[in-house]
């Protein structure tokens, strides 16, 4: 690293999540033109979702590795990014590689940068379920990226907590907050009329909105078949709330909820919603029934309510701090307990009011801080005055 040019930070996300937690670090470090060159290179782990996330913050990738094929599993995911990664680093040299996260691209973005021996940066560091099956692969992709990473952006103190029990020391750990937080934020306040009539006059009645979302790994099969009966049990029970399941593009999940919910009265099956449009359904709603990770953040900082569909969660802080209730996929229990928040005003206030524990939109710059610190001791260093 020269004293005299701009450090160069090498950016890797490969999924929607990745991108709009990403994003605002991007944008962050493009600020400090004369501290930072950037370099952003997409695995394309996910596709449309991410293209779409890339257009709402104008990124535009250096180089996209375009990995994705239909079917593929996660030793194909990790050997073609690594592969990928592996040449980019050859061709374009970096002083730091940065990624968020418990994607297989992460843990692939840290193996890369250590094989280059190039310092890595852990962006939302620390979270732990403490099963290496549940969430399945994220929970160790999490734990490798730990033992590759230079510097562990833990988003809150619980996380801090679980690095430093791991061994990791205190000096390399810095508590931030979510980058999410920093990205809806930058999105919430925009005006946005929906393209589908349908949708758009959903959000515009005045029936109580339930979104709905499921997609992960553990879920498949049963407890994916017993969340979409419990939502088809809500919209019979509930006829002033309109319910929007937002399908995941697996078929596997597809195959699963459509013959369950396909023509239910008040139930409508969307295709993924594009980032903007998931958010502004997500301020509009009353309850928020999902198994997404991001989502446990994002939805605190609009005051809803969320009952996470899971058995397991690497985000306890919410469910601490009151915002959201981990409940499994039990149908007698996910209609328990959204009964609950839809009939006891009190109850939903109550959740709906608890403080976020994820942030306050200020992230990035405490990320790009660390880095502008760790710049300035190398050229203390070069320059002979360490």
């Amino acid at each position: 690293m020269s004293e005299t040019q701009p450090t160069r930070v090498l950016c890797v996300f490969g999924t929607r999540p990745d991108a709009v937690k990403m994003a605002p670090v991007v944008l962050a470090l493009l600020r400090s033109p004369q501290d930072f060159t950037v370099r952003v290179v997409v695995t394309g782990q996910h596709r449309e979702q991410l293209d779409q996330v890339l257009r709402v913050f104008e990124l535009k990738p250096d180089h996209d590795l375009a990995i994705m094929t239909h079917g593929q599993t996660l030793a194909q995911i990790t050997t073609r990014a690594l592969d990928g990664l592996d040449a980019d680093l050859k061709a374009h040299p970096a002083d730091i590689c940065l990624a968020q996260g418990d994607t297989t691209t992460t843990f692939v973005a840290g193996l890369a940068a250590f094989y280059h021996k190039v310092p890595f940066g852990h962006v939302e560091a620390g979270l732990r379920t403490h099963n290496l099956y549940d969430p399945f692969p994220e929970e160790m992709n999490r734990r490798l990226a730990s033992e590759l990473a230079t510097w562990h952006f833990a988003p809150t103190e619980p996380a801090r907590d679980n690095l430093l029990a791991e061994g990791i020391p205190a000096e390399r750990v810095y508590v931030t907050g979510n980058t999410s937080i920093d990205a809806l934020r930058s999105v919430s306040e925009r005006a946005f009329t929906f393209d589908d009539p349908a949708l758009n006059a959903i959000v515009a009645g005045d029936r109580r909105l339930i979104l709905v979302t499921a997609h992960r790994r553990e879920n498949w099969g049963e407890p994916m078949a017993n969340i979409g009966r419990a939502v088809a049990r809500l919209a019979e029970e509930f006829t002033d709330c309109e319910i929007v399941v937002a399908m995941h593009l697996n078929p596997i999940v597809r195959d699963t909820l459509r013959p369950l919910l396909e023509g239910v009265p008040r139930v409508s099956l969307i295709e993924p919603p594009d980032y903007v449009p998931f958010v502004k359904m997500m301020q509009r709603s009353a309850l928020i029934l999902t198994d997404s990770g991001g989502v446990q953040e994002e939805a605190p900082a609009l005051g809803v309510p969320i009952l996470v569909l899971r058995q397991t969660t690497e985000r306890p802080e919410g469910v601490a701090a009151g915002t959201s209730k981990l409940i499994g996929t039990d149908v007698e229990v996910i209609v328990r307990e959204a009964r609950a928040l839809l009939t006891d005003p009190h109850l939903h206030a109550q959740m709906a009011r608890a403080v976020n524990p994820y942030g306050d939109g200020s992230s990035a710059g405490r990320i790009v801080q660390v880095l502008k610190d760790y710049r300035n001791s190398m050229k203390m260093e070069e320059g002979g005055l360490a």
